[in-house]
């Protein structure tokens, strides 16, 4: 993990309003929320893993399943997180407990973050910045 430090920090906004600026760029809430934190994730890439910005947040009036809930942002960071291969190499054998457990867990849910997705982080946040502090 690597934070990413901005201007949007300690910033607060509706939720549904973060919803309409940044879904249509490609961010989604995170399965890590709760009622009364979360985060946006951008999936960045796939190589060899996942590496995602999350600008995480956290409720300061209201649950986050409730209309109306304002939000204060966080530090962002760049995640990776490496999954194992070769899961799927025999899939002739054990299909029916392929059907429950589709998922594998990680690897190493805190994989080293290559340098181009460090770079590319922080042009996705200066571009957020820019939106979103007008």
């Amino acid at each position: 993990m690597i934070e990413i430090p901005s201007a949007l920090e300690g910033k607060t906004f509706l939720l549904n309003v973060l919803e309409q600026e940044l879904k249509p760029l490609g961010y989604v809430i995170g399965g890590n929320w709760d009622y009364d934190h979360g985060s946006f994730d951008y999936k960045m890439a796939d190589d060899v893993g996942y590496q995602f910005l999350r600008l995480p947040f956290v409720a300061i009036d209201g649950q986050l399943d409730s209309y109306g809930a304002t939000v204060e942002l966080k530090r962002p960071y760049v995640l990776c997180h490496k999954y194992q291969r070769g899961l799927d190499d025999n899939v002739h054998i054990g299909n029916i407990n392929a059907s429950f457990n589709q998922f594998s867990e990680p690897e190493d849910p805190d994989a080293t973050v290559p340098d181009q997705y460090v770079a590319m982080a922080k042009m996705l946040v200066k571009d957020l910045e820019e939106r979103l502090l007008r």
